[in-house]
């Protein structure tokens, strides 16, 4: 269905940027072929650039009315064969990081991670800091979508000491996960803990332990952290899971920092999305948040 043109309503997406230096960047990185859960993750990123129109880019700062167009903002397109070529996704990310202050990465399952995050540390990995909000803690041997964290602290190097977990749920990983993730030292913050403290408070707590020597810090949205009947194109997402109003609040709270410099949004298969399409919008809508916190930096 067409939409409706308003010179007065100004639609998001359809970012496109000259070269150089920008502030806020999108780029689709359409990972699936690893994925425990074989799906079309990697239709995502086009259902979510298709989705962005149906909204705008002016949003509520206290009682002022802002909006994001003061900002230079860009499409990065989509990494080609992230799956197969691990080191190329790496290569490409990191030319879009050197020229944005927040890059946003849409997958994509869970393995986007990787790339996503170690492209954005850069050269600065001993200092690196690494945010998930997952129901699941992701530290399974191997390499798929259940393996990111592992890898990232095993293969690659990432300090556990600043990995903060956020919104872990009961019933979606194993003891011996559990007794992985203690052993390492990794901080984890449950589905529990959020509602109990408040996603403003999590956020403060989670920066200053990923971020705690300055260096830049990547952050994973996993959307299947969220209640299932508003994100049911996520496989592994489960009824009692954060409501989208929270994960939309930590995507922009988390953007709102200058040490975050890359942001993920993973675990959405856009084949697999109901008739209105809600779970693609939400993302489209973190998107969005996150180009808020941006602008309120």
């Amino acid at each position: 269905m067409a939409l409706s043109h308003d010179p007065l309503w100004p639609r998001a997406g359809g970012w496109i940027a000259p070269e150089g230096e920008v502030d806020f960047g999108i780029i689709g990185v359409p990972t699936f072929s690893t994925s425990i859960t074989p799906g079309s993750t990697n239709l995502t990123p086009a259902a979510v650039r298709a989705v962005l129109p149906r909204y705008s880019e002016t949003f509520q700062g206290g009682t002022d009315t802002h909006t994001a167009t003061r900002l230079i903002r860009h499409d990065f397109g989509d990494v080609a064969d992230p799956d197969g070529d691990e080191e190329g996704a790496v290569r490409v990310i990191s030319e879009a990081v050197s020229r944005t202050r927040l890059l946003v990465a849409i997958g994509g399952d869970n393995a986007l991670t990787v790339p996503v995050a170690v492209a954005g540390w850069g050269t600065q990995l001993a200092k690196a800091g690494l945010i998930t909000v997952d129901a699941h803690l992701d530290v399974r041997d191997g390499v798929s979508n259940g393996s990111p964290v592992r890898r990232l602290v095993e293969d690659f190097g990432v300090d556990p000491a600043r990995v903060v977990q956020i919104a872990i749920a009961d019933f979606a990983n194993s003891s011996e996960y559990h007794r992985r993730v203690r052993d390492w030292g990794i901080t984890v913050i449950t589905r529990d803990d959020v509602a109990r403290r408040g996603v403003d408070a999590v956020v403060h707590e989670a920066l200053a332990i990923a971020g705690a020597d300055g260096g830049p810090v990547h952050v994973d949205l996993d959307i299947d952290a969220c209640d299932r009947s508003v994100a049911p194109a996520c496989p592994a997402s489960i009824p009692g899971g954060l409501s989208a109003y929270e994960m939309r609040q930590f995507a922009r709270g988390f953007a709102r920092d200058d040490r975050v410099t890359t942001i993920d949004l993973a675990e959405v298969d856009a084949g697999a999305d109901t008739e209105d399409g809600r779970t693609i919008r939400l993302t489209a809508l973190c998107v969005l948040e996150a180009l808020a916190g941006l602008a309120e930096r």
